[in-house]
């Protein structure tokens, strides 16, 4: 086990999240929230592979990372694997405007946010990491 690696990718993980919440609270686009968040539950799901002194994928599809964590650590229940689903949607190669590109709406995002926050509560929680420990 790898304590170390994960408490690194969880304090990235928690800087992203705590970004996302100062933008929610002082309202400001979604779009750049959902980046956060989208970035915040990929590094909570890379800690625990690297927890496991695994290679870490390069990926940004949060349902395949999911999948490639294990249920000691992570067990989500449909509802969630939905975050999942939508938060890999926020996550954008190309930025640029585009008859796709939209604003996700403020109350998801809300959704999507609180399950962010639950997630990397029970993350460390599952690792025995201090929260203390990643928060710098």
């Amino acid at each position: 086990m790898n304590k170390q690696a994960a408490i690194e990718w969880l304090r990235i993980a928690y800087h992203d999240l705590k970004s996302a919440q100062i933008l929610f609270d002082a309202d400001h686009y979604t779009d750049s929230i959902g980046c956060d968040l989208q970035q915040a539950i990929e590094k909570t799901l890379k800690a625990t592979i690297a927890y496991e002194n695994r290679k870490i994928p390069k990926s940004h599809d949060l349902f395949h990372l999911y999948t490639l964590c294990s249920d000691t650590f992570v067990m989500l229940e449909k509802e969630e694997i939905t975050y999942l689903h939508l938060a890999t949607e926020y996550y954008k190669e190309d930025r640029y405007p585009n008859p796709n590109y939209l604003l996700p709406e403020k109350d998801e995002i809300k959704e999507v946010l609180r399950f962010a926050e639950t997630f990397l509560v029970r993350i460390c929680n599952a690792l025995s990491i201090d929260s203390n420990e990643i928060d710098d």
